[in-house]
């Protein structure tokens, strides 16, 4: 006696269903900006303050050195893009939000408190360059998926001009 094989389950059916199920929806795309940010290994857990560009179009860093900020001319976490998230290294006083950023390796996690939920990233690398060969194409250029850039300082301090002469860009990708 020959056995037939039953015809294979439609597209749309899942374990459980007699007659298929309706297709599970996305979660929505968070709304409103990013107003927290958290990375669990280096200890930083902080409000995000929203900053822009000044008029040679260079990134204005966060007012308060214990807070970091989101650059809001692009992408905001969670949005398809690079959300660009900056941080001073210290102040005076000693170290700031971002002073353990190059300490970061892949595999680590970043998470973005926005549209109340928290948003989740892996480090996927850094790269330490000079600030006048920024790669601003690879920082705020296009990404396929959510990504973020988190940026401060590094290297040597120049005490003549008072500023870093590096930066420190770490990458990370969404979950899931």
């Amino acid at each position: 006696m020959a056995t037939t094989d039953p015809p294979p389950p439609a597209a749309s059916w899942r374990p459980g269903c007699a007659d298929g199920c309706p297709s599970v929806a996305a979660p929505p795309r968070p709304a409103g900006p990013p107003t927290r940010v958290r990375v669990p290994r280096i200890g930083v857990d902080s409000g995000l303050t929203v900053l822009g560009l000044d008029r040679a179009g260079v990134l204005v860093p966060p007012t308060d050195f214990d807070t970091a900020g989101w650059y809001g001319g692009g992408p905001a976490p969670g949005d398809t893009g690079p959300a660009v998230l900056a941080g001073h290294l210290d102040s005076r006083r000693g170290p700031a939000v971002f002073a353990r950023l190059d300490e970061l390796r892949p595999g680590d996690r970043v998470e973005v408190w926005r549209g109340g939920r928290w948003l989740s990233f892996r480090v996927t690398g850094s790269l330490r360059t000079r600030k006048d060969r920024f790669p601003t194409a690879v920082v705020y250029g296009p990404t396929p998926g959510p990504e973020l850039r988190l940026v401060t300082c590094g290297g040597d301090f120049d005490r003549r001009r008072g500023h870093y002469r590096d930066n420190v860009v770490v990458f990370a990708v969404a979950d899931g």
